[in-house]
């Protein structure tokens, strides 16, 4: 296909998802994808289900039966990865587009039509879209909001490369055609190492989206945002060995928790007291360094497997 820079023209998109045991993020997801502004005629949903163990597979086909958007099942089961899965549906796709969210991501109706507006601009071959919090319902959500965990202005600020997180990015075919697909075997850091691989080997430019939002539900548990940060440092150690960023420092707990207790702990007990601060705020220093740890044991503890060094190239049609 050739893609059309008239703006009365919609370009064609694909719409890649990938799912594991999400059977209840389905409902919501499919509502989100329902209420797009951006024409059904030009589009197609390819949820990929990467071996779940609950009942995600048969909700999707039944959903494929009864939904009014063009949705369609794929499945992934031989290699347990996200990346893998995202290469499944590039691999099914016919579009000139691909656009990856999540499962449990929710899109506003404009976000496709936000998302690949930019791509009328020929030298643009990556979008990324902005990534909000779904409404806190939990201590911890509430401290991830504060903190904006997940926003884009992070990964497009890196000190090494800008790239967009797959929550929320669209990616021109010709790029992947050029550079190839995710490295299937990664569990994590795969989409600053697609991004990385296209703006440092091609001409393509990355434009930011801001308007173009999904809202993401944060971590409700301790459990949960030890395992969020843990495996943020597995990546940075992942990325080190392929592309040579620098690793995270290590840093003891003891200053960051002393500069908590004798200064951040009294100023912002007292803003609570006189009404302007919240829980958040006096414990969100602490939070910090129970992140910060979590990171660093998966920085430290994280070997990047020969597999995951291997890319995945398009198939010959």
């Amino acid at each position: 296909m050739t893609l059309s820079a008239s703006p009365t023209t919609q370009p064609t998109v694909s719409v890649v998802i990938p799912i594991y045991n999400g059977a209840a993020d389905l409902p919501d997801l499919l509502s989100c994808l329902e209420q797009q502004t951006y024409s059904s005629e030009t589009l197609e949903y390819l949820l990929v289900d990467n071996n779940s163990q609950d009942n995600t597979a048969h909700l999707i086909a039944e959903a494929v039966k009864t939904t009014p958007i063009p949705l369609k099942l794929l499945s992934e089961t031989e290699i347990q990865s996200s990346y893998a899965a995202r290469n499944r549906g590039i691999q099914s796709s016919n579009s000139d587009l691909i656009a990856f969210t999540d499962a449990d991501c929710r899109p506003e109706p404009t976000w496709l039509e936000q998302l690949l507006q930019p791509f009328n601009q020929p030298e643009i071959g990556l979008v990324a879209g902005e990534i909000l919090a779904l409404p806190p319902q939990t201590f911890l959500e509430h401290y991830a909001e504060q903190q904006k965990t997940l926003c884009q202005a992070y990964t497009l600020e890196h000190p090494y490369c800008p790239y967009g997180q797959t929550a929320n990015l669209a990616i021109r075919r010709q790029a992947l055609e050029t550079v190839g697909l995710f490295r299937p075997h990664l569990t994590t850091g795969g989409d600053a190492d697609l991004c990385w691989r296209i703006l440092r080997g091609t001409d393509w430019q990355l434009k930011f989206a801001q308007q173009a939002i999904v809202r993401h539900r944060h971590r409700a548990t301790w459990e949960e945002l030890e395992k969020q940060w843990r495996r943020y440092g597995e990546s940075n150690r992942y990325l080190h060995e392929l592309h040579g960023v620098e690793l995270q420092p290590t840093q003891s707990p003891v200053r960051p928790l002393l500069r908590w207790l004798l200064k951040s702990l009294p100023r912002q007990t007292l803003k609570l007291g006189i009404g302007r601060g919240n829980l958040v705020s006096v414990f969100a220093p602490l939070i910090g360094v129970y992140t910060s740890q979590a990171r660093q044991r998966g920085q430290a503890e994280a070997q990047l497997p020969d597999a995951a060094r291997d890319i995945e190239y398009m198939e010959k049609g």
